[in-house]
């Protein structure tokens, strides 16, 4: 069993802060700094350039750890060793599984999602349609009609495994079956589940999955996206975006382009090894993390939570599923006055965020968040809703990140 108050003690958390925003951004892994100090000092400081083959603390150089990072990140979602590689934003790993969904199923021209996905894989898809031409379209329909819409007419299905604004979770295994009987390919962002529940993408038939590093994961800021490419096309994809990195042999800088090997075809640009020295740090306390025993501790969290915000505060509305195989980690309310509210929250030390246009979101990550502070967070949202807190000016100026 994982031992979540050890784990806890792992994490920079501010004194008299409950932070209930590790699904937007992971705290800092107290580990992360001295990290990144040796790796800005002992490797770019001492070994300058020579860092592209020497650095890095399993010595394969910086070079390297794309992939070796990508398989402890394979573990984290049922992928395959080898199957894994880290680099570039989530937004540029959307775009590649999707062209080379398109790519490798030509009779086809719809790209399938739902009215849930997050919107900037929509947008990416949208950009995608926009330059292929030849009546390609992006097609979205409400998440409890995707059996139905899954039709032969469809190239690509691409979801978000867990509902960013509800927390609602998709069927992995059943939707993917569905496309594949009906030929398409099924591309899963696991931004919203990817260390916040088990995931199992080779039992699950994924073609594709890609997540970010920064929520769940405890990256950091503007850490590196990832993407899985399944075994049985990791050799035929064709890359969308033929990076440098992504090329068979970069340096023999060859003026065509030639394919890396299986996955690291996927690489696009330099890996930023500053980024991977703090996302290595965080990564190293999932190496003591059992899956099961998380995702018992979520669903205990997240019913907690429920139970207590019904009883004490009827004005809001429960927008995340009661199923435990329905619901990721995290608990979303419907508040008319939600914004306003999450900033009285926040200025009582208890950071949630917003997503419009009503909806105040809550994440519950068991590596750092007990019973105690759930119970704290209750009453305290419980006091500035039924003292309206949240109605003074300051706290209805929007910011621009919410």
């Amino acid at each position: 069993m994982t031992d979540f108050a050890a784990t806890k003690a792992l994490f920079h958390l501010p004194e008299g802060v409950i932070y209930l925003d590790g699904n937007s951004l992971g705290p800092l892994p107290r580990s992360a700094p001295d990290r990144m100090a040796q790796v800005m000092t002992r490797e770019w400081g001492d070994m300058l350039i020579t860092g592209w083959n020497r650095g890095g603390r399993d010595s394969a150089g910086w070079m390297g750890q794309p992939m070796a990072m990508g398989d402890k990140i394979g573990r984290l979602i049922g992928a395959e060793p080898g199957h894994v590689v880290l680099g570039d934003t989530l937004s540029v790993k959307v775009y590649q599984a999707l062209a080379s969904s398109l790519m490798m199923n030509p009779g086809r021209k719809v790209i399938l999602s739902d009215t849930g996905n997050f919107p900037s894989d929509l947008y990416m898809a949208e950009g995608l349609v926009a330059t292929r031409g030849q009546d390609h379209s992006l097609r979205t329909v409400a998440p409890e009609d995707l059996a139905d819409a899954i039709t032969d007419e469809v190239a690509v299905l691409m979801l978000t495994e867990v509902d960013y604004r509800t927390g609602r979770r998709h069927d992995m295994a059943a939707l993917t079956a569905l496309a594949h009987q009906n030929g398409a390919y099924v591309i899963w962002d696991l931004a919203h589940s990817a260390g916040a529940l088990s995931v199992d993408v080779s039992g699950g038939g994924a073609d594709f999955a890609v997540g970010c590093t920064y929520k769940y994961l405890n990256g950091g800021p503007g850490a590196p996206a990832f993407i899985y490419v399944s075994p049985r096309h990791a050799d035929r994809t064709p890359p969308a975006l033929s990076g440098w990195l992504g090329h068979a042999s970069p340096f023999a800088f060859d003026l065509s382009y030639r394919p890396g090997a299986g996955v690291e075809r996927m690489r696009v640009g330099t890996p930023p090894v500053l980024a991977l020295a703090a996302l290595d740090a965080a990564l190293d306390i999932w190496d003591t993390v059992d899956m099961q025993a998380l995702r018992a501790a979520s669903l205990r969290l997240t019913d907690q939570f429920i139970a207590g915000v019904e009883s004490s505060c009827p004005m809001l509305t429960l927008a995340t599923p009661r199923e435990h195989n329905q619901r990721g980690s995290q608990v979303s309310f419907r508040f008319a006055e939600g914004y306003a509210a999450m900033q009285a929250l926040i200025a009582r030390g208890v950071i949630g965020d917003f997503r419009a246009p009503d909806i105040m979101r809550f994440g519950f990550t068991p590596l750092f968040i007990d019973q105690s502070d759930v119970d704290r967070a209750i009453a305290i949202l419980t006091d500035v809703l039924h003292n309206r807190l949240w109605d003074r000016p300051e706290y209805r100026n929007r910011a621009k990140v919410t």
